[in-house]
């Protein structure tokens, strides 16, 4: 290991030296420990015996060979501190863990697994310029196996259920909630004790690895939620790990979270090489496609307060992460969960950015379901709600979001943001989504709000897939399949997402009436998307669209399919000084703009 750059934090690749290695004479450990007194290995191989552990290199790291250790064994490491206590913990470079509430590291042969998904790796992209439709779930209450209620599908299990689903509902990549070991259900793993451990509730890394590819196999990307700001506080794990505030800060005030959880200290170069060696441990040993990062905000600002200053350490250690892992991993995804203004984090580290990829558009969420959330008779107050995204949307590369943090915790879920009681809710819903799916930026959704979920998520429980026997959202539920699958199959929705020539408002004056109108352009296509958000119907609304010959309508909320009362095509009538169309109250409309420079026949696709 390059220890200068371990200690300046400059290395991607510490775990390659530290934690349990197989060896053709059984398994070499390593820790990082300088304020201990002493280290004894502990595990099944000496039957929780201590094996001595030496110092190596300039003795604050700690060293041992076990030639019974085999892949499989649990094991711990016994740090005394220099005031005489002492305390057994997991390894922090460890590939397994045992299950919750059990805490020792398990070891593992991260060579075992061969992929075969070189063709998706070697043609993957970051997605620019193409559709991303993400699917996030929780793994363990997506769905429970039948009978056992209370356990969960393993990694390769979910491959079988989840990967169809996907398919059929017009999703190319999938993110699930943290995977790293942690200690506590409730906390979804946002609070970690094993950052180089998959979690064993569903399974062995192998099993993980296997999930992943046949993920690619299948044309479909896998992102991970990552935590480089915090991690939980249990003594077994990275707390107070050598006795010392070796992780985190020492001094409360800046060093507990928000949460209860210790704040990593990314002044400390030994801490920087170890998250960003974790997060380049997930991208390289399990073939994730990107890393969505949790709680940005709170390592820009001090305590995620920007009246508290910004953390320039925290700062320079995101900046160097991400401009290494887009140099080890170049059309690997890294996304923002940032619900700041901080400027650049999108931008190219070499521009003065931050380097993500994506950034989270928690604005664009909050004033539009806050939209959606007020009587109609009050929408006209609120018009420019919907409007002002676009004010700054070209300031970041942006990702709009639905995800988990949306349905939890007394906030209600999509379904039932809407105003309105049950029947009205559904139509707004459906008019909701297909704004959503027209407004520039790539799309993610939790899991449920494709069924019209009305219980908030619960960790514990599978998703509500009996609502699928009622009428309202079997209806529901098929629009979401035809909007989404209609998104990847457009050019238009998601080639020029971040180019301004990919948006032109086409109406965004009719206060009174709610209506909007845009247009989104790719290439070679132009959509025009038209809503009408008041509880009104509009029966001959007037819209003028540039360059355009004919409308042909690609998809109408209010087809009868899908719940609503229009049984035939909305026309969109050529007048003199544009075009006129019907809208009915809650509804919203697709149509492909047709000239003399395109194929009919794309109109019909």
């Amino acid at each position: 290991m390059d220890f200068y750059g371990f200690y300046t934090g400059k290395i991607f690749d510490a775990y390659q030296y530290l934690g349990a290695h197989l060896t053709t004479h059984g398994t070499v450990f390593r820790t990082f420990a300088p304020g201990a007194a002493r280290i004894a290995l502990i595990g099944e191989f000496n039957d929780w015996q201590e094996t001595p552990m030496h110092q190596v290199h300039d003795g604050h790291f700690w060293e041992c060979e076990a030639a019974d250790a085999a892949a499989g064994m649990m094991y711990k490491y016994r740090i005394y501190s220099k005031d005489g206590h002492c305390m057994d913990h997991c390894d922090p470079y460890g590939c397994g863990m045992e299950l919750r509430p059990n805490a020792a590291s398990l070891i593992r042969d991260m060579n075992a697994y061969q992929f075969e998904d070189q063709t998706w790796m070697q043609t993957r992209s970051d997605c620019k310029d193409q559709p991303l439709n993400i699917y996030e779930i929780h793994m363990g209450s997506f769905r429970k196996p039948s009978d056992q209620p209370d356990d969960w599908y393993r990694y390769d299990e979910m491959a079988d259920l989840l990967i169809p689903y996907l398919k059929e509902h017009g999703y190319n990549y999938l993110e699930v909630m943290p995977l790293n070991e942690y200690p506590s259900d409730e906390s979804w793993g946002y609070q970690s004790t094993g950052f180089y451990s998959p979690t064993s509730r569903y399974g062995t890394a192998d099993q993980l690895k296997e999930f992943i590819d046949c993920c690619h196999q299948n044309g479909i990307g896998v992102l991970m939620d990552f935590v480089p700001v915090h991690f939980a506080l249990d003594a077994y794990a990275l707390s107070h790990y050598d006795g010392t505030a070796l992780y985190e800060y020492p001094h409360n005030a800046v060093g507990v979270s928000e949460w209860g959880s210790c704040n990593f200290m990314h002044s400390r170069g030994e801490v920087r090489s170890f998250l960003q060696s974790a997060a380049n441990y997930w991208l390289t040993e399990f073939h994730f496609d990107g890393l969505r990062m949790d709680a940005i905000s709170r390592a820009i600002y001090w305590q995620g307060d920007p009246g508290r200053g910004v953390n320039m350490n925290a700062v320079e250690f995101l900046k160097y992460m991400n401009q290494g892992l887009k140099k080890l991993h170049p059309t690997a995804i890294l996304a923002a969960e940032d619900s700041t203004a901080f400027p650049g984090v999108t931008k190219n580290v070499s521009d003065g950015g931050l380097g993500f990829d994506y950034k989270w558009d928690m604005g664009w969420m909050n004033d539009t379901l806050d939209y959606f959330r007020t009587d109609p008779v009050y929408r006209s107050r609120d018009y420019h709600k919907l409007t002002f995204s676009m004010m700054y949307y070209y300031s970041d590369q942006f990702l709009l979001p639905l995800s988990h943090d949306e349905v939890v915790h007394g906030k209600a879920t999509i379904l039932q943001k809407m105003f309105g009681g049950y029947d009205g809710k559904f139509p707004q819903a459906r008019a909701f989504y297909m704004y959503m799916y027209a407004h520039p930026g790539k799309k993610l959704n939790f899991m449920g709000n494709e069924i019209g979920h009305f219980r908030e998520w619960d960790e514990k429980r599978e998703q509500d897939w009996n609502l699928l026997d009622y009428p309202a959202h079997q209806d529901f539920h098929r629009f979401m399949m035809d909007l989404s699958c209609l998104y990847t199959e457009h050019p238009a929705l998601y080639e020029k997402d971040y180019e301004t020539e990919g948006f032109q408002w086409l109406d965004c004056h009719q206060e009174e009436a709610c209506i909007y109108a845009f247009e989104r352009a790719g290439k070679e296509e132009r959509i025009v998307a038209i809503f009408n958000f008041s509880d009104q119907a509009q029966d001959a609304y007037q819209i003028k669209v540039p360059g355009a010959k004919t409308l042909e309508l690609l998809l109408s909320s209010n087809d009868v399919r899908y719940g609503g009362n229009a049984d035939a095509a909305i026309e969109a009538a050529r007048t003199e000084n544009g075009f006129c169309i019907s809208l009915a109250p809650f509804s919203a409309v697709y149509y492909l703009v047709t000239d003399q420079n395109v194929n009919k026949t794309a109109a019909k696709k």
